[in-house]
């Protein structure tokens, strides 16, 4: 119970992580405005406090094909996240006689695939600095190229976020070994060993 819970609270926790740096306009900035993914934020020069944020309300409104490619991918990524976090909570809570095998490695397919989803979203997303609107915010800038942007918060956020949500599969891939003629299956998230005897060939 103890470690189905703590599963769920990294999942949850990396959920609401990527929500926060998703809808973040600071992925890349300059000392009067920033941009994200869906919003962005202008201000007068030296008062940063006096932001004056707007949206992108749906894919027709973000200005350059290869961001609305991103935004897509990167929502995705967390919605599969968010998904991955109900269903650990949903194992985490349910009693052991209605769900006997909760929490044992089921939901690492889909924390693999908001990681690849999300990590390809974040690859994509500096190839919108060729587009007219970056480059009437930062200059001279290009793909992969922030001309006189500086890299964001929001957007460092996002990759530790993705590196997090790549990790954790790893940590929690059911490992296999065989001991005296028998295997036995060990995974770091239930603390049960089952035992199998070794089929004949």
């Amino acid at each position: 119970m103890m470690v189905g819970s703590t599963w769920a609270a990294l999942g949850l926790s990396l959920t609401c992580i990527s929500a926060f740096s998703l809808i973040s306009p600071a992925w890349f900035q300059t000392p009067s405005f920033s941009f994200g993914v869906l919003t962005y934020c202008p201000w007068p020069q030296g008062d940063s406090w006096n932001q004056s944020c707007g949206t992108f309300r749906s894919l027709d409104d973000i200005p350059d094909f290869a961001w609305k490619v991103s935004a897509v991918l990167l929502l995705g990524g967390w919605l599969l996240l968010a998904f991955n976090a109900i269903l650990l909570l949903a194992w985490a809570l349910a009693p052991t006689a209605l769900c006997p095998r909760k929490g044992s490695g089921q939901t690492v397919g889909a924390e693999v695939a908001a990681a690849a989803t999300t990590a390809v979203g974040l690859l994509v997303f500096p190839v919108c600095l060729a587009s007219p609107f970056a480059r009437e915010v930062c200059g001279a800038s290009s793909v992969y190229r922030s001309g006189q942007c500086q890299l964001g918060w929001g957007y460092v956020t996002a990759i530790l976020n993705a590196v997090l949500a790549g990790l954790l599969p790893m940590i929690r891939w059911p490992r296999m070994t065989k001991v005296q003629g028998k295997t036995v299956f060990f995974s770091s998230d239930t603390d049960k060993i089952i035992l199998m005897p070794e089929m004949s060939k």
